[in-house]
């Protein structure tokens, strides 16, 4: 029998935030309803509310071992039906300011997954459960009354009453909108304005492709050096292969001019990859103008019966692939708060917002910390960001010749440490040391091997 704080709670949107929420909503209320605008597909396929689902993405190691917490045995379901392990010492090459990052030995791994069947996995465990309803409907707004969210209203004008809401509507939230309708406060909003373009393309996998590593990355080098691609072994035997632009409007939108663009990175190995392949999919492409984050830790004043998770509280540019894992965290971090606080008041959503200021502000910090290595970058510039530049980018050259900065500043990427540690005094001597004997800038530089 479900220990129930309230008799509903509604989870606005079916992603991976709105998922993981109904999952710890499940164990805390008689009933959930999750209300998603698209008709979900029967199986691992895309969908039209979700453009960002054709392209690549990843789930860190913390995001994993989160979603493992709510879903127990998903990584061996996943990998069962097709999705790829991977060593993020040994597996991965990531290319960066002239050459490849060091491997190192690492405990930590991954599982590289496609959105679809992520999605899918998480929706048939959900649809097992006897109270959680999954609704095809839109919302129009918010129910309310005094200083709390009573319900949903749909389109078709009838209204969802719950004693929590949870918005996971992803960036294109209107509940800004809808809760200035009932005469209570919003957030102010932080962005970066990066103009992002993007284009994706699947190829067919064998097992010798890229000296049998899962992943290689080339990352972006600013200022001048905008151009990033990656190619990720995925499930279906696949290569899922996304090729981007910071401040560009016109990605790659055709084959022809997808080999043309992955022929201008640094490395060939992507472009290598893509001439000798088997295309499986036509090019897809998305644009992403900038990173938005709601500061609703800075409010003194909550409405009761409302939180905001997920790309909903904080939508961060895609290049890093901080958004599922850091929705999962959230996902947890409700269930503890709502069994803290037994309910869904004020306090727990201060609580709850309070304490995942701390994930989301260093994935936060952690793209500021590039993103604003571009002039054309828009938004509020960190204090002391040319000096944190610069040995950001020693880091980054010395890992190329140290595997332990590279095991370290891997750690920090996938959250597992936070930023602050890479200024550890140990790390410093280690930087200084390394950077002198950093890789050559040369693509003849040979792909790393998995060992």
């Amino acid at each position: 029998m479900v220990e129930a704080y309230g008799a509903t709670a509604v989870v606005l949107g079916a992603g991976i935030a709105g998922l993981g929420a109904a999952q710890v909503l499940s164990e805390r209320f008689s009933r959930v309803v999750v209300i998603e605008r698209d008709a979900l597909p029967q199986g691992p396929a895309g969908r039209s509310g979700l453009p960002h689902g054709e392209h690549t993405h990843g789930l860190l190691a913390v995001g994993r071992e989160s979603l493992e917490r709510l879903f127990p045995g998903l990584s061996a379901e996943l990998v069962d039906r097709g999705a790829v392990w991977m060593d993020i010492g040994r597996e991965l090459a990531v290319w960066q300011l002239g050459g490849f990052r060091a491997g190192f030995d690492c405990t930590v791994k991954v599982v590289n997954v496609s959105r679809s069947l992520l999605e899918w996995c998480l929706r048939r465990r959900l649809a097992g459960l006897g109270n959680v309803e999954v609704r095809q409907a839109a919302a129009a707004g918010l129910a309310g009354a005094g200083d709390r969210v009573t319900g949903v209203r749909l389109a078709g004008g009838a209204t969802v009453s719950s004693d929590l809401v949870v918005d996971a509507t992803g960036r294109g939230t209107r509940s800004d909108r809808w809760l200035a309708q009932l005469g209570l406060p919003v957030p102010t909003e932080s962005t970066i304005g990066v103009r992002l373009a993007y284009s994706t393309l699947l190829l067919h996998r064998e097992g010798g492709d890229l000296g049998g590593l899962r992943m290689v990355a080339q990352l972006q080098t600013p200022p001048s050096g905008k151009r990033l691609g990656g190619a990720m072994a995925i499930d279906g035997d696949r290569w899922i292969v996304t090729l981007g632009e910071f401040h560009n409007d016109h990605p790659p939108a055709d084959r022809a001019s997808f080999v043309e663009f992955a022929a201008s990175l640094p490395h060939p190995s992507i472009a290598q990859l893509i001439e000798s392949a088997e295309p499986l999919s036509e090019v897809a492409v998305i644009q992403f103008p900038a990173s938005r984050r709601r500061h609703f830790e800075r409010m003194r004043r909550l409405p009761a019966g409302y939180l905001a998770v997920g790309d909903a509280l904080c939508s961060f540019n895609p290049v890093y692939a901080h958004g599922m894992t850091v929705a999962a965290v959230e996902a947890l971090a409700l269930g503890r708060f709502l069994d803290r606080h037994r309910g869904s008041g004020p306090d727990m959503a201060r609580a709850f917002y309070r304490h995942v200021t701390g994930v989301v502000g260093s994935a936060w910090e952690l793209a500021r910390s590039v993103d604003f290595a571009y002039p054309q970058t828009t938004g509020r510039r960190p204090v002391g960001f040319a000096l944190r530049d610069r040995y950001l980018r020693r880091v980054i050259r010395a890992a190329q010749t140290s595997p332990k900065l590279n095991h370290r500043l891997m750690h920090v990427y996938h959250l597992i440490d936070r930023p602050h540690v890479l200024a550890a005094p140990d790390l410093l001597l280690t930087t200084v040391k390394a950077t002198r004997k950093s890789a050559p800038d040369t693509a003849d530089t040979p792909l790393p091997t998995p060992s």
